[in-house]
């Protein structure tokens, strides 16, 4: 194998690859990264056994085709400190040498042949999506994911799909996130009875992986494997496993009496997050309280203080105080323009805040008690 590579291209796509190959592994060959070369292309790939990733390397000369185990470390070192625009790789039997214009390197080779396969996007059956919105759907659902929960299928998105939607859920049992948005189907690519919940992990790769200048993404499913496939990259996750909360049950329909105004994100997150200043772990809500053309947000900690922050709002009717987690809000806030408005929706103070944007996202957050 013999190459020449513009650095900075292989070094983006190193280190996205290189986020998938575990610290530590009982297979010590996962913990590096894999590059194919063929007449047509050069490919890294890496896989926890898991979530696996191949992605395409552009700005590349092919003298040689052939293969190589790139260590994550050390190989990864090399590409963030050379300050060479151009490298030259060359592998034999012996090992890898890396050139630069007054730098080499020669690393110890391992057996390509040991790296497990990383399945490649074949399907003839798959929806197509924008890449945009993907990677927005994404972003404004995971972050409500619990991974770290006993509930095994909280720790990822599922995603339903209709004949020409998509909708993807994130919820860890507080709060509950879900957006909608449109695909193209082809073929017949999805059981209607399947589960389909995606890892977290592999939900943040797709995002890193998916460049927002691609313009359609396709995705199918593989048995228990979920595939995505951009022009640069295909990626695989294996399903979760387990039973997902109905969040149409959490979500409500809509139409229910209470309190519903317009809110502007950048006012209202820069109001959340000065309240949150003196909460604590043990004094952790914040109250909003809303009436007379204010929205009051008051937070309280006996060992730290308090606040009081107010927001003029459109609404003049009857009072009316819910108290939230401000941990919750401003995650829901952080996705959303600032310069954009969103829609609060609650009933009473037992009752889930329901926050709505006009491009079909919605964010459900289960209130705290007034007591903490």
């Amino acid at each position: 194998m013999k190459i020449s590579c513009d650095r900075e291209q292989l070094l983006h796509a190193f280190q996205t690859v290189a986020s998938v190959a575990p610290s530590r592994s009982p297979k010590p060959i996962l913990q590096n990264v894999k590059l194919e070369v063929t007449a047509e292309k050069v490919t890294l790939l890496a896989t926890d056994l898991e979530v696996g990733i191949r992605h395409d390397v552009e700005g590349v000369d092919i003298q040689l085709p052939g293969a190589a185990v790139l260590s994550v470390a050390r190989f990864g070192s090399i590409l963030r400190e050379s300050t060479d625009q151009t490298l030259h790789l060359e592998c034999d039997n012996t090992g890898i040498i890396i050139r630069g214009e007054r730098s080499q390197f020669r690393l110890p080779a391992e057996n390509p042949a040991e790296f497990p396969q990383v399945t490649k996007f074949e399907e003839e059956n798959f929806y197509e999506v924008p890449a945009r919105l993907l990677r927005e759907l994404i972003r404004r659902t995971v972050f409500a994911t619990d991974s770290e929960s006993s509930r095994y299928a909280l720790g990822g998105v599922k995603l339903e799909f209709e004949e020409a939607a998509v909708t993807a859920i994130g919820t860890d049992g507080r709060r509950l996130a879900k957006m909608t948005g449109p695909v193209v189907k082809t073929g017949q690519p999805h059981d209607a009875d399947q589960t389909t919940i995606v890892p977290t992990r592999a939900m943040n790769l797709i995002e890193r992986a998916v460049a927002p200048s691609d313009a359609e993404v396709k995705i199918a499913l593989k048995g228990n494997e979920f595939l995505i496939h951009s022009p640069r990259a295909t990626i695989s996750a294996r399903l979760l496993e387990g039973r997902f909360p109905d969040w149409r049950k959490v979500f409500p329909d809509g139409g229910g009496q209470g309190l519903s105004i317009e809110l502007a994100v950048g006012g209202t997150l820069s109001a959340v997050r000065q309240a949150a200043i003196v909460t604590s772990e043990e004094s952790r809500g914040v109250d909003f309280t809303f009436g007379d053309g204010m929205l009051v947000l008051s937070g309280r900690a006996a060992e730290v203080g308090q606040s009081r922050i107010e927001l003029p709002i459109g609404y003049d009717g009857e009072e009316m105080t819910v108290t939230l987690d401000p941990r919750f809000v401003t995650d829901f806030l952080k996705v959303l323009d600032a310069d954009k408005t969103f829609s609060f929706e609650v009933k009473d103070a037992e009752s889930a805040a329901v926050c709505k944007t006009d491009d079909g996202y919605g964010y459900v957050i289960m209130p705290l008690s007034r007591d903490r």
